[in-house]
């Protein structure tokens, strides 16, 4: 608990079984987590066997993969069922520090901000933490580009580690949202488009052939899904049906804070 709010930490894991003692190891020192949730998404190595052995873990285990986007609304709709006020997304394979948990959650429960992501762009902690150039690169482009059609002022929209208020996720319509991994470009655009601010924290992160990473087809289908997404948000200011937009009450398109 964190000012009388329940926090909710989601793992979308998927082979993570080499990572999640590491990364558990970190969150489960922060008494202010009432609760992990683990959801393995059909994974071929141990992640699910590991996760059952960890205290205060719920493990969910999808029978078939679903993607990252629809192991997300798993996680999601467990935190809520579960009475979570405040659920932070975490990877399990050890790329962000667990060790930021309390002041992401501050930062929600503060009621300042519904949304908070953890940024690996401010401070350089990308490059610092073996980020390959051309991914550098190309989410510094990919955010100049949302940040122009989006109205939006953020240092990335690519980071895996995210705090969010419960209105706020239930305000969402997750389900129209893709499975795979633009999901995550889906929801801030959704959060920008309702007007809701967005904080951001500094993250070092680390690289490491253990650490889950998509190759450069995927990468490429996720750049050109993220403008997309984008795109959609402009034709919906004119024309609000047949985009994810569809039916969200539009706040001000001011840049968030």
């Amino acid at each position: 608990m964190l000012k009388g709010k329940k926090i909710v930490v989601v793992m979308p894991a998927y082979n993570a079984a080499r990572t999640l003692r590491q990364t558990y190891d970190e969150v489960i020192a922060h008494d202010i987590v009432d609760e992990i949730i683990l959801v393995d998404d059909a994974s071929n190595d141990h992640t699910a066997a590991i996760a059952r052995t960890l205290d205060r873990v719920r493990v969910e285990v999808h029978p078939q993969n679903r993607g990252y986007g629809g192991n997300q609304k798993t996680c999601y709709r467990l935190a809520l069922a579960a009475g979570a006020d405040v659920v932070i997304m975490l990877h399990p394979d050890y790329q962000y520090t667990p060790t930021l948990i309390p002041a992401m959650a501050s930062m929600v429960t503060s009621g300042l901000y519904p949304c908070v992501l953890a940024s690996r762009i401010l401070g350089g902690g990308a490059l610092r933490g073996g980020m390959p150039w051309w991914k550098y690169v190309a989410n510094r482009l990919l955010t100049l580009s949302e940040n122009i059609l989006l109205g939006a002022k953020l240092s990335e929209y690519h980071t895996g580690y995210r705090a969010f208020a419960r209105e706020l996720l239930e305000s969402l319509p997750l389900e129209k949202n893709s499975d795979d991994f633009v999901f995550d470009n889906q929801m801030l655009a959704q959060i920008i488009w309702l007007g809701r601010p967005i904080g951001e924290i500094t993250c070092p992160a680390k690289y490491m052939p253990e650490a889950s990473s998509i190759n450069f087809r995927r990468s490429v289908r996720y750049g050109l899904g993220c403008v997309k997404v984008a795109i959609d948000f402009i034709i919906a200011r004119g024309r609000d049906t047949g985009t994810i937009f569809e039916g969200l009450p539009p706040g001000s398109l001011d840049a968030p804070g």
